[in-house]
């Protein structure tokens, strides 16, 4: 586990400016940050960051870009709790403060490069694997093909939908949606996000995996890349619903011997799938 060094810089909550923020679903808002002091936040895709309001407290958030696009970063915020009812409160203009970046990665520069990706995002999983696809489409000739496998519960619940047409027209990239249940509005599949994934063409030989999501998906996902022959170091997930302090002290992340938030969020299906409360 990481030691804290009050030196590092990370460890030290330093002023942002909320450059946008809009509403995205009933329950989200989107926010684009700037740090006051004019440097990049230097994140990689996967990785988050604490957020603060003085006299509110402080909360673990996703970041949701990637790092090739400069000036500002971004999160998307779910209305659930104290700090973020308050984040939700906010106006461009106004101040929070960040620690940061925290966290392991998807390995963009590493096993992702060459291969063929298959991305499998449930409800607001898409928001830290946005990060990644982002990165992926900025290097686009670094990567074979792309597969985008999306569910939400429902229509209005769908995030990032105005990118999904810019998504679908780059270069070799597929884009599959589903929603648990459908409304009058909405003509596209229906059913969990698992029914997607017979739809896809999968080379065993070649494919990583991203899989993030609400908790009960990922033991159906992971069956089912398994029956796609994908190995287990192929699968990569992120488990950043377990994090809090982001400093591996309070213990809310822990789950056996590892601190997701000093471990993790991102982990190799196969230094995890032993510990069965890590799924």
């Amino acid at each position: 586990m990481q030691t804290i060094d009050p030196n590092v810089d990370i460890y030290r909550p330093v002023p942002a400016t909320v450059d946008e923020v809009k509403p995205m679903t009933p329950l989200e808002h989107f926010f684009s940050f700037r740090l006051d002091s004019g440097e990049e936040f230097g994140h990689m895709p996967g990785q988050f960051a604490e957020v603060s309001i003085p006299g509110i407290g402080e909360a673990p958030i996703s970041i949701s870009s990637s790092p090739t696009r400069k000036g500002s970063f971004e999160m998307v915020v779910r209305n659930v709790g104290n700090v973020s009812g308050a984040l939700h409160r906010l106006s461009e203009g106004d101040k929070v403060y960040i620690r940061g970046p925290f966290g392991t990665t998807f390995p963009v520069d590493e096993a992702m490069k060459g291969q063929d990706l298959l991305f499998i995002c449930g409800g607001i999983g898409l928001v830290p694997v946005r990060s990644a696809i982002q990165y992926v489409l900025d290097n686009r000739d670094d990567y074979g093909r792309v597969m985008i496998l999306f569910g939400a519960k429902t229509p209005r619940e769908r995030l990032f939908t105005d990118e999904f047409d810019e998504w679908r027209s780059a270069k070799n990239v597929t884009l599959l949606e589903t929603v648990d249940h459908r409304d009058e509005g909405w003509s596209g599949p229906e059913g969990v996000i698992t029914t997607l994934m017979p739809l896809v063409k999968v080379d065993e030989t070649r494919t990583i995996a991203i899989i993030c999501g609400p908790p009960i998906m990922y033991k159906f996902v992971i069956t089912e890349l398994l029956k796609f022959k994908l190995r287990e170091d192929q699968i990569y997930l992120s488990l950043e619903r377990h994090m809090k302090c982001g400093v591996g002290k309070c213990g809310h992340c822990q789950v056996n011997n590892i601190y997701v938030c000093q471990d993790g969020p991102v982990f190799k299906f196969s230094d995890i799938n032993a510990i069965e409360e890590a799924l």
